[in-house]
Formats: structure tokens, sequence, C-alpha cells
């Protein structure tokens, strides 16, 4: 506001008597831009990052001096020193370190910005002619580099994924004595680093992206642990100035979610089938049914092998229906997916095999410990394979899942399904965002997902992102659609996972 009004006469007068030529009218451009600065730098104050502190410290102090050197404003420079003064009193608040894998980058961009400053002094200087268009060219560039500095330095610490093998030991008994949810066993991807409660009665497991603390699933041990175990993941996040976020959770913990403070959004709903109660019979199912038999007919059998008993020929097998159905596509999934074929010895694999003994498709099932159920992770078929594989396959999976007592099979995920599937007296909000979800189902497949899970006739689970803030959930859901590879283009310079990599 004070770079923006009018200084008083003698003041400016007796500023313009001492300072050169132009100085005040640079500083007031100066006092207006760390101005903007300042505020746009309060938001990283805020999460407690050191290095937002050092830059703001050094901003302050510049900004105190621009003032005086504006037109002599003795309060606005004031005002500067104590808060000055008030960051020095509360250093030791600001926690949360910078990443020092950006070091580097951020010297690199320095070292651009130099150079563009170089050109721009020469300019000045008269020593060399620049054209209008290579001035602004310049100047974007300048813009664009101190950006990119900026973020760097600001960048929280990235952590890279940890399982040490007593981590890994614990996790893998708390899933199998704990893990009633279906997406219990998704934990126990590699991909993932583990948050242990003080008693070690509980675990959480989360991946670092953009500064996005992403949890997959509910918390997994004793219910008595899961408060204060989720309470000190997010001091834990917080001093290093992560966001938190939980994928994927259960409408039967979003009550203690909400009492801790947290803000959910409904993010779709799993499929999930009773085997006792599935049939084949009846008109509603009659597409499943015609499945079966063409596939059946075309000389299609089902076989189910464990992980260990796959041999090299089947292995080759898997692998090739894996990289034909993939293309040039990453490897996609997080939330409900793992991130191995062969490496979980608990998964199971359903094989569809061709009457010539060549596999056409399969489904990779991990299992829901504490449950007694299953949910498919995976999902595969050749290129040349008959319409209706994959249902006959998912069928006769049901089947051998009910055979095995299973509880329950939980099969995809729907992103917003309640919003696809539509009502009578559905709002107009609802509708129109089921226009637009139907507009990127080319891209994301969200509609014909929906569809083949309807198919068998599932029952519905909702499951739910939540955030700490409101504001939160849109860099939250690019952290999202990044952690899942939605946003990865296609191409050979995706360097996607590969399932059967392990």
């Amino acid at each position: 506001m004070s770079a923006l009004t009018p200084e008083f006469a003698d003041r400016f007068d007796l500023v313009r008597g001492i300072l050169p030529p132009g100085v005040p009218e640079a500083a007031r451009v100066l006092a207006l831009s760390l101005g903007l600065a300042l505020i746009w730098l309060s938001r990283s104050l805020a999460r407690r990052k050191q290095r937002a502190w050092q830059l703001a410290v050094a901003l302050v102090a510049v900004s105190a001096v621009a003032h005086l050197a504006k037109g002599l404003d003795v309060e606005e420079a004031s005002v500067h020193l104590v808060l000055l003064v008030a960051l020095w009193r509360y250093r030791r608040e600001f926690v949360a370190p910078g990443d020092p894998a950006a070091i580097r980058p951020l010297v690199r961009a320095l070292a651009a910005l130099g150079a563009v400053g170089a050109l721009a002094a020469l300019r000045v200087s008269d020593r060399m002619a620049f054209s209008d268009r290579l001035e602004e060219a310049l100047g974007l560039l300048a813009l664009a580099l101190a950006a990119r500095a900026l973020y760097l330095w600001l960048r929280p610490l990235a952590l890279r994924a940890r399982q040490t093998p007593p981590e890994r030991r614990l996790a893998e008994r708390l899933v199998r004595e704990h893990g009633h949810d279906s997406l219990a066993f998704f934990s126990l991807r590699r991909d993932k680093s583990y948050f242990f409660s003080s008693g070690d009665r509980a675990f959480l497991a989360y991946r670092v992206v953009n500064g996005c603390a992403l949890v997959g699933g509910d918390p997994i041990g004793a219910a008595d642990d899961v408060p204060a175990l989720l309470a000190a993941f997010r001091r834990f996040a917080h001093d290093r100035a992560w966001r938190v976020a939980i994928l994927g959770a259960s409408a039967e913990l979003l009550p203690l979610y909400r009492a801790s403070g947290l803000r959910s959004i409904y993010l779709g709903d799993e499929a999930v089938v009773c085997p006792a109660e599935f049939s084949l019979e009846g008109r509603a199912i009659r597409k499943v049914r015609q499945s079966v038999h063409r596939i059946h007919r075309a000389g299609y059998r089902v076989r189910f092998v464990r992980p260990a008993e796959v041999t090299p020929e089947l292995r080759a097998g898997l692998e090739r229906v894996s990289h034909e159905w993939r293309g040039r596509w990453p490897e996609r999934g997080f939330t409900m997916a793992m991130d191995a074929l062969f490496a979980h010895e608990a998964g199971m694999l359903a094989v569809a095999e061709g009457a010539d003994g060549q596999v056409g498709g399969f489904l990779q099932l991990v299992p829901s410990p504490a449950s007694g159920g299953y949910s498919l992770a995976a999902m595969r078929r050749g290129k040349d394979t008959p319409n209706g594989l994959m249902e006959s396959l998912v069928a006769e999976t049901i089947e051998w899942a009910g055979e095995h007592g299973a509880s329950e099979l939980s099969l995809n995920f729907a992103v917003f399904g309640e919003v696809l599937r539509g009502c009578e007296a559905e709002p107009l909000w609802h509708r129109a965002a089921r226009f637009g979800l139907l507009r990127l189902d080319r891209f994301f497949q969200i509609d014909r997902l929906l569809s083949f899970n309807r198919k068998f006739q599932p029952a519905w689970r909702p499951r739910y992102l939540c955030v700490e803030r409101v504001i939160d959930f849109p860099i939250v859901g690019l952290a999202y659609l990044h952690v899942e590879s939605l946003l990865t283009p296609p191409g050979p310079w995706t360097a996607g996972r590969d399932l059967t990599a392990a």
C-alpha cells in the first residue's frame, strides 16, 4: 500500500537531494515487489520451512531499506524492523528442512539468471543493441528462472520409499493380524514408507509426492492405537512441511478422521462381490453368462497358481500378456494395485489359457488376511483373445473364491461412481459433473470401468479422500493423479514401472 500511495513532499524532496537520480523511483518498485513476495512467502512460513524463514529475513531487511530510500518512510521501515525482530525471536519454530537434492539444480538456475542479468546490464550500458522483442524475451526468461529458483529453494524434503527388513516383517505381521480392510495388503508395496505407533501395534504406509504425504488406505493395527498414530504422523509430516492426505479412506473411520480435524470428500466406490451370493442364473447377469459359455467353447480354461509355483514358461506368457496390455503406457495404480506379480507369496494368479496352452489373460489377487477375502490387484488380457475373456475370468475367480471360503472379492475402484450411476432426483451439479467425467472417459476409462464392475452386481463400498485443509484438495488431487500414474503421457520417454519385473 505504501508503494502505491504518494510520498510526503518534504521527505521525498530530501531523499531526492541526497540519493542519485532514479534511485527513489527504483526503490518504490522494489518495495512493491518485495511486499508482494512476502505475501506469497507467507504460506511457506506458515508451514514452518527453514528456507522460507531465511528468505523472509533477507526480504524484510531489504524492504525496510527500500522504504527509507523511496521517500524516507520511517513508519513502514519501523514495522519491517518489528517484523524482523519477531522472525529472529521465533527462529527455532521454523524446523522444516529443505530438499538437499534441490541445491544443484538451484545453482544452475541462479547461474542462468546471472547470465540474463549480465546481458541486461550490457543493454543498460549501451554496449549491446537489443531489439524490443529480444528484450521482452529476456525479461520473460528472467522471470521464469527466478520462479524456478524460488520453487527449488522452497521445495520440501523429498523422501524416497524406505523399508528396512525389520519394518517389513512387522508390517506383514500387522497386516496378517489386523488386515480387515480390502486395501490392507496394498500397504505392502515396496514404494511406500512405514510409520509405526509408539508401541508398534499399528502402522500406516505412505509415499511423499510433491510435498504431500499420501497415506494409502486406513491405518492398520490395534484400534486403540490408531488415533495416537494418526496424530504422531501429522506432527512428523508437519516437521517436514508435508501436507497429509489419506487416499481411499473407509467410511468406518471417517468419524475418527473428522474428529482429528481432517476434511473429507467422496472419491468413488469400490465394487465388492460376495461369492456365496453370486450366481450366473437370471436375466440381469446374462451377458456375463454368455461370455463364460463363449470362452469355454473357444477352449479356454482357468487355473489358479501361487507366485512361487510359476514356471519360467508361464512367467514368459504372463509377461507377454502384460506388455501387450500396457503398450506404451506406464504401470498404473497405487491405492488398489500391487507393484509386482511374483514378489508377494500370499497372492494368487488366475490364469486363462487357450487350447494351445498359451496365456490369454490373467488376474492377480491379494488376500485380506483378517477378513478372509481377496482383492483384485491387476487385470490383463492379450490383444488377440476373444471378447468376454475378462468377464469369464472374473466370474470363474468369484466361483473359486466361494469354493475356498472367501467372504468377499473386491473388484475395481470406480472413481465418482455415485455421480456416474446417477438417479432420478439427482441435483444439477451431479449431472454437470457426470457430463465432464464422461468426456474424460477416453483418457481414464472411468465409465468403462464402472460398466465392467456393474456386470457382476456388486455392493458399492464408498471411499474418501481426506486432507487437513480445504485449500489442500487441488494440490493433493494433482499428487494423487501423479502417484496413480494418471498424469503420465504414453511413449518411450516414460519411465514407468513394470509389474512383471519382480
